[in-house]
């Protein structure tokens, strides 16, 4: 077995930290609020043929799953040295990341029925629940890959090389069988096995194989699997655009994190350095502890204030600068902070669902309620986020959360939770 981890690890705070602001900005310029005319339109402002080349830079989404692979290797390590249970372990990542994601849904439903109520055309309403909705898919797959993280590090820790190539030959059955038969439905199985492949590779660095490993080893490891992508890419196997292998993901996602893993592998000395003084150590602070609160409400604030632009635009009778004006890119700047702002505000203010204790759940409650709290959010995913979902869900949350209780008499027995490596996405 690997040595872990240190205790903690300022570069991966700071890896956090940078990824939830780039999904904060890239969201926010996402949202292209139109209003000619009197004509409203709310349009994704990055579906463009010159965003491809960006998105692989900007596609972030696996550097989140490694660095949770990191806090999350760490976390059970010192969860089960205290005596801990994985059921234990799984009923706590529940605990932890769900609660927050209940109150968002609840909140947020209740506020599009205010709206409803005060008249705002309903096809806008679906509009915004839609796209509210759909970055909540981050939520269920990894409160999932959390809860499996007993069983997968355990299989990591006996044959490290067999799991990932086991788990990356299911990436590539599904990709195989969803191009060879056209059933893009299928492709939906990898919002489980890419993640959980990536997941994998944080574990990798959680051990130190990655720091063990030469400078020039590292990029050549990341040079070929960006190649590979690329000519992928180029033959019409994968999109071009990052962002478009995410829906559903595809074996392209992984090679682009064995690339982010790489490279970040080398950075890290210099990251360490950078997060450990100034700015740089308070935005990681101040962004880690809130990370996933931020998530969770980045896109109702993004909604809230194209609605305040929607309204403004209507009642004075005057249109909107037009998207991609010269004008409208020099005001990203100022909407960036305003959505910044105000996540950061409605985090502050959304109530806080208490839940009791895990203590010694069963495998087989810790299982059922951890099933249960990733159809709360899968539900949203499909159906979008109105009253009715919303109430499913929250229902389904509600009842993840009751079953991963302790009987009374096992409560004030659970383990300490892990000190010392906060993990920031599990902060609401």
């Amino acid at each position: 077995m690997t040595a872990p981890a240190p205790a903690r690890d300022t570069s991966i705070d700071l890896l956090r930290a940078v990824c939830t602001i780039v999904v904060v900005a890239l969201h926010a310029t996402m949202a292209g609020v139109v209003v000619s005319g009197g004509e409203v339109a709310l349009v994704n402002a990055l579906e463009q043929p010159w965003f491809w080349p960006a998105s692989w830079l900007v596609q972030i989404m696996p550097l989140f799953f490694i660095a949770g692979g990191v806090t999350g290797a760490v976390a059970f390590r010192r969860w089960r040295s205290t005596g801990g249970t994985a059921a234990g372990f799984a009923a706590s990542r529940v605990r932890r990341l769900l609660p927050p994601g209940i109150v968002a849904v609840a909140v947020t439903a209740l506020g599009l029925a205010s709206l409803r109520a005060l008249g705002v055309p309903s096809e806008l309403l679906v509009e915004a629940g839609f796209r509210i909705s759909q970055p909540l898919w981050f939520l269920g797959v990894f409160l999932l890959v959390q809860t499996l993280v007993p069983a997968l590090l355990a299989a990591h820790e006996r044959r490290p090389g067999l799991t990932i190539i086991a788990l990356s030959a299911g990436v590539l059955a599904v990709d195989i069988t969803r191009l060879s038969t056209g059933i893009e439905a299928v492709g939906y199985a990898n919002l489980a096995l890419v993640w959980l492949v990536i997941q994998q590779l944080g574990f990798f660095l959680a051990d130190g194989r990655f720091a063990r490993a030469t400078a020039r080893a590292r990029v050549t490891v990341a040079g070929a699997a960006l190649m590979t992508t690329g000519i992928l890419a180029a033959v019409g196997v994968f999109s071009p655009d990052m962002y478009v292998n995410l829906n559903p993901p595809t074996i392209a996602l992984v090679l682009l994190g064995v690339a982010q893993v790489s490279l970040f592998s080398l950075a890290q000395p210099a990251l360490r350095r950078i997060a450990s003084h100034g700015a740089p150590a308070a935005v990681t602070e101040a962004v880690g502890r809130r990370a996933m609160g931020i998530y969770l409400w980045h896109m109702p604030a993004i909604v809230l204030l194209a609605g305040g632009l929607v309204a403004f635009a209507l009642v004075a009778d005057v249109d909107l600068i037009p998207l991609y004006d010269p004008a409208w890119w020099a005001t990203r700047p100022a909407w960036f902070v305003a959505v910044g702002a105000l996540a950061l505000v409605l985090c502050a203010l959304a109530p806080r669902l208490g839940v009791g204790a895990s203590g010694s759940v069963t495998a087989v409650r810790a299982a059922i309620g951890s099933a249960l709290a990733v159809a709360s959010i899968a539900v949203l995913f499909v159906l979008g986020l109105d009253v009715g979902s919303a109430v499913i869900s929250v229902a389904l949350g509600l009842g993840a959360l009751r079953i991963i209780r302790a009987p009374a008499r096992e409560r004030g027995k659970t383990p300490a939770q892990p000190v010392g490596h906060p993990d920031p996405a599990l902060a609401a």
